[in-house]
């Protein structure tokens, strides 16, 4: 085993540690360590001093989902009487107000709907890019991309052809939750599993779409099962091809308990505090050395503990979100307007930086 000398010495080297210094480190490093680590690894891979910020919308696709998800309250079942497909005419009200504040991007995410083929989506992509030609789409996610697939009978690497062709510009890293089958059989049983998850990101760095990826932690995993998340993470971006981007950030969540059945059927709650909160950050930064942005979800968080963040390895604070519709319902309060989310980077000790999703400053 390391010594504690030789695994911070690796570290501050941009060098992948073993599971084993993962977990010695994590579980024996005092927090201020852990946070002068990430932010030397932050200030060689990032801009220093600058921290990027987006204006985008979440816009939900639908919300009928066969999935189930114990830790969703947004889902419901197909015949459940307040089921929707959005249409185009909501999409163009929600569009153009997110136009007016200068938004070039919505992240379009729903449920794993059984009746939605291939075909809706490329007409839904199609219509958009017709209609804003400019518009990003940040869309679907792992989980859609291999429910399509399965439904449709084709490879990971047709459907994201077929997308793209139809205006998808990026995969977002949704439906990560925990990449340990362990997990995902009580929480997301009716998602992929982790193998599936992790093969739908190779096919879209293999095609050199750029992604992202989250974790969803703070439920019943184990400190053992973060990290071998960040390590899958970390090694599927390692086999990306030479010029392709891959997981451009990665984005911790802690799970947001409220109203969901993990806590009103099995009584499992939100363990994470802010220190805790704040170390994962530092070992997200740690862990990852090979993916240059590393965000602070201060929707879950807060904003205090996301400024926190930003001395913890973190480089960006995210979107304005102007609609959010999934973590909102199970406690999630936080909020910002293009105003107050630059102030906080700024009391932070930071520069403010208008990005979009290739990480582009625009200011």
């Amino acid at each position: 085993m390391s010594s504690p000398s030789d695994i911070y010495q690796k570290v501050l080297n941009l060098n992948f540690l073993s599971h084993e210094e993962a977990m010695e480190l994590y579980q024996n490093a005092a927090t201020p360590d852990l946070m002068f680590l990430a932010n030397e690894i932050r200030k060689k891979l990032t801009p220093e001093g600058i921290v990027g910020w987006q204006i985008d919308r979440n816009v939900n696709i639908t919300n009928v989902c066969v999935a189930q998800c114990k830790f969703c309250n947004f889902y419901r079942r197909a015949n459940a009487p307040d089921t929707y497909i959005t249409t185009i005419e909501e999409y163009k009200t929600k569009i153009d107000e997110l136009y007016e504040i200068g938004g070039r991007q919505v992240l379009l995410q729903g449920g794993l709907h059984p009746k939605l083929g291939l075909a809706f989506y490329e007409d839904l992509f199609s219509s958009l890019k017709s209609l804003y030609p400019d518009l990003k789409l940040h869309a679907l996610g792992p989980a859609e991309i291999h429910h399509i697939a399965r439904k449709e009978r084709m490879s990971y690497t047709e459907v994201l052809t077929a997308l793209r062709n139809s205006g998808l510009d990026s995969l977002p890293g949704a439906g990560a939750e925990i990449l340990t089958d362990r997990v995902r059989s009580i929480v997301s049983k009716g998602k992929c599993n982790s193998k599936q998850w992790l093969d739908v990101m190779r096919a879209a760095h293999q095609m050199d779409m750029l992604t992202s990826a989250t974790m969803m932690f703070g439920h019943i995993e184990t400190i053992d099962e973060r990290i071998t998340h960040l390590l899958s993470i970390r090694d599927v971006q390692a086999e990306k091809p030479e010029g392709s981007t891959g997981f451009i950030s990665f984005i911790p969540w802690p799970f947001q308990d409220e109203g969901t059945e993990l806590k009103n059927e099995q009584g499992v709650t939100n363990t994470i505090l802010a220190e805790e909160y704040i170390r994962t950050i530092a070992m997200s930064r740690i862990l990852l050395p090979n993916i240059k942005n590393i965000q602070a979800s201060w929707l879950t968080v807060g904003t205090e503990v996301g400024k926190i963040c930003l001395h913890a390895g973190a480089n960006d604070f995210g979107s304005i979100m102007i609609e959010e519709n999934v973590v909102s319902v199970a406690g999630a309060s936080y909020n910002h307007d293009k105003n107050s989310i630059q102030v906080a980077i700024q009391e932070a000790g930071f520069t403010p930086k208008l990005r979009n999703q290739r990480y582009e400053y625009l200011n």
